[in-house]
């Protein structure tokens, strides 16, 4: 791992492979080790330079306790590119992520040759406001639910009901997410913030990004449905709409084969 101070923060980044860069954006109070499970090995073999990173909010980049705005993060992103060469990236981001790629996109089209958005959107619907209300005021009360409680509400809202209906699968899951779910942090807070704060409605201004653009929208995401992400699709010139099956807002962790074939073909 590797630390680039930008911005006046840290950044934690990783680098894997040689070749076209691509640069992975998580999402909400998520490290960016996740895509090492099945993104970078994909991306790698296919011939890409691809970096993993950590968010501001998510240790052991700085933590941003004091509150930060989605600009903040696309700042962060961009610079990032810089710190490595100032190149022109495939940029492959998901949900939060996806929000922080599409307006790098359209702030910085010097950066960005590729825009991936999974599971994105471009305006926020009552239901997802009403979702980070919650959560914001969950931690503000001090409450740390049960880890097996926090798994299996995380299952629930991110995987598909395939997944769900399969019990080695969902067994495993759950497992992981009880192991890995952690206590709520300054950071991922600010995070949950940032989604209550940056929720206008974008999809006029996305009708300006120029970047080669590919929505990808997962058939059973309860948290972004899908009908938002093809808003998206929709907004920019030229992009294109993939969709995939039997997959919840953690798509590209339970149909990574689909995925990864479908990003390194956009990415070729």
């Amino acid at each position: 791992m590797s630390v680039a101070k930008i911005n006046g923060i840290e950044i934690n980044y990783e680098v894997a492979g040689s070749g076209p860069l691509v640069v992975l954006v998580m999402g909400t109070g998520s490290p960016g080790r996740v895509w090492k499970a099945h993104q970078v090995p994909a991306l790698v073999k296919a011939g890409f330079q691809v970096v993993t990173f950590d968010n501001r909010g998510i240790s052991p980049s700085s933590e941003g306790a004091d509150g930060m705005v989605l600009d903040d993060l696309v700042a962060d992103t961009a610079a990032l590119i810089e710190h490595l060469g100032g190149m022109r990236a495939r940029v492959v981001g998901t949900s939060m992520g996806s929000r922080v790629t599409q307006e790098l996109a359209l702030a910085r089209p010097d950066l960005v040759s590729h825009a991936v958005m999974m599971a994105t959107y471009g305006r926020a619907s009552a239901m997802q406001r009403a979702w980070s209300k919650a959560e914001r005021e969950l931690y503000d009360a001090g409450i740390t639910l049960p880890a097996s409680y926090r798994a299996a509400i995380t299952a629930m809202n991110n995987f598909s009901p395939a997944t769900l209906r399969d019990e080695q699968a969902i067994g495993d899951w759950l497992a992981v997410l009880e192991f890995s779910g952690g206590q709520p942090s300054a950071g991922k807070r600010a995070q949950i913030g940032l989604e209550m704060r940056a929720g206008s409605e974008r999809l006029t201004a996305y009708r300006k990004i120029t970047a080669k653009t590919l929505v990808v929208g997962f058939a059973d995401d309860r948290l972004i449905p899908v009908h938002l992400s093809r808003e998206v699709a929709q907004a920019i010139p030229g992009a294109r709409y993939e969709e995939i099956a039997d997959a919840g807002h953690f798509g590209y962790l339970e149909r990574p084969e689909i995925v990864n074939k479908v990003l390194v073909d956009f990415l070729r």
